[in-house]
């Protein structure tokens, strides 16, 4: 018995969040196709000029908008942003700089902060921390 080799694909949708770029904005032949594995490398290591406009100008998923502002999706959500944005806006955004975008930006880095700290790899994270110690929320790599 001969083993053949056959080729994982994806939805379109799939592929769209793998490379980033908010499908309704994609080609219609794109939208409606099932994409091999390889297919996607090959569209990751040379993008067509439609993915390359795409993903230089938008419209972006709000994953990448969030990503590009320094929020998370919650963030934008919370701030009524719940539509994909271009680039032109999110830089638009990003040059007025607005209250809700700075608070946001703290809010996101507050959120990192803590994680790193129950990781264990902020300064005091971990077993040596008196405030984990007291609440009782030692990080997963204490031993």
């Amino acid at each position: 018995m001969t083993s053949r080799k056959t080729s994982q694909s994806m939805k379109a949708a799939t592929a769209a969040k793998k490379l980033g770029i908010y499908l309704p904005a994609a080609p219609q032949e794109f939208q409606e196709a099932t994409i091999t594995r390889t297919e996607l490398m090959e569209m990751q290591a040379n993008p067509p000029e439609w993915l390359a406009d795409l993903r230089r100008n938008g419209p972006h998923p709000r994953s990448i908008v969030a990503a590009r502002l320094g929020i998370s999706i919650s963030g934008l959500n919370r701030n009524g942003y719940a539509d994909p944005l271009t680039t032109e806006e999110i830089n638009d955004i990003r040059r007025e700089e607005p209250k809700w975008l700075v608070i946001e930006r703290q809010v996101a880095q507050e959120v990192k902060a803590g994680r790193a700290h129950r990781q264990g790899s902020s300064p005091q994270g971990g077993k040596d921390c008196p405030s984990c110690q007291a609440r009782g929320t030692l990080s997963l790599n204490s031993d």
